[in-house]
């Protein structure tokens, strides 16, 4: 078979399995946008202690907003008053997962990397929240009209409130409008890149030969801290690596890298924050990526998950 009819049944394949995970995601996604306004989320985790915290950590794992669109708000709620702690778990939590995310990933890898991926997010953002709550940073200026200076993704969080049926309207447009316009590329993306992961040979050799170990954890981290993937769109890659010979716990590390960080998440962050912060935040998030990663390769291990 030639290498383009593998690659388009490979290709077909993972359309089949997710058109349908996404639909359901993008939907429950498009309601919790439009149900729950970020005035809402901000009243409860501008507040001390660590009750804002596992809030935001709750919070964030079914939030559909990537790791730029996290970045406005977790700004408005420093100008707000809140610590840095539930800043640091809302930034973490938020773009990791999603609703579509979990929905995907236990489509294509299973009950067990799904249901510790969810606990894992949460671990991650009370960790990150209780060592940002260590630290304290200058509130972000605002500028004449009120917004952040030099935000992006930002959106009005003290909307009118909106009669039900536009509320149905517009979290409908959101789920299958707004929503696909800002991932829908990078989805057929990461479904084109795992399945030309999965067919090629030199690729699964280059991983089950040298990425199988410590360097593939290292590389995970490190393209994960410079690169940027949805959680929803980091699934079909993750189920790529794994059939490419990588364990269970690069695919964990990887799920939890990639989604949370990118270049531009961490330029907004040195800026906003200084660079102490960002280095905080840099060394935290790999070391606790690996950690989780190689506790769940370990689990797969002496368990039936599939490693």
């Amino acid at each position: 078979m030639s290498f383009l009819n593998q690659f388009f049944q490979t290709f077909f394949h993972y359309a089949h399995e997710l058109w349908w995970s996404l639909l359901l995601g993008f939907l429950l996604s498009g309601i919790v946008y439009e149900f729950i306004p970020t005035r809402v989320i901000e009243k409860y985790l501008s507040q001390k202690g660590l009750r804002p915290i596992l809030l935001t950590s709750l919070i964030g794992t079914a939030l559909p907003i990537c790791c730029f669109g996290t970045l406005p708000v977790a700004i408005t709620l420093l100008q707000k008053g809140a610590r840095l702690g539930p800043v640091f778990a809302f930034l973490v939590t938020t773009p990791a997962t999603s609703i579509s995310a979990l929905i995907v990933c236990y489509k294509l890898l299973g009950i067990y990397f799904t249901v510790y991926i969810f606990f894992a997010v949460i671990i991650m953002g009370l960790l990150m929240g209780m060592i940002g709550n260590f630290f304290h940073v200058p509130v972000p200026a605002k500028g004449e009209d009120g917004q952040v200076k030099g935000s992006c993704c930002s959106r009005d969080a003290v909307s009118q409130e909106k009669p039900f049926n536009e509320k149905i309207k517009g979290a409908l447009y959101y789920a299958f409008v707004t929503l696909p316009k800002e991932i829908g590329l990078e989805l057929l993306l990461g479904v084109i890149v795992a399945s030309v992961i999965v067919i090629a040979d030199p690729v699964k050799a280059v991983v089950s030969g040298y990425l199988s170990g410590a360097l593939g954890y290292f590389v995970i981290i490190v393209s994960g801290l410079v690169t940027y993937v949805c959680s929803t769109a980091s699934v079909p890659l993750a189920d790529a690596l794994l059939k490419s010979g990588m364990t269970a716990g690069h695919v964990m590390t990887f799920l939890l890298v990639g989604p949370i960080t990118s270049y531009g998440t961490l330029l907004v962050i040195n800026k906003e924050f200084g660079g102490k912060i960002l280095f905080i935040y840099i060394v935290c998030i790999s070391l606790l990526s690996l950690l989780l990663g190689i506790l769940f390769n370990w689990v797969a291990v002496f368990s039936l998950i599939p490693s």
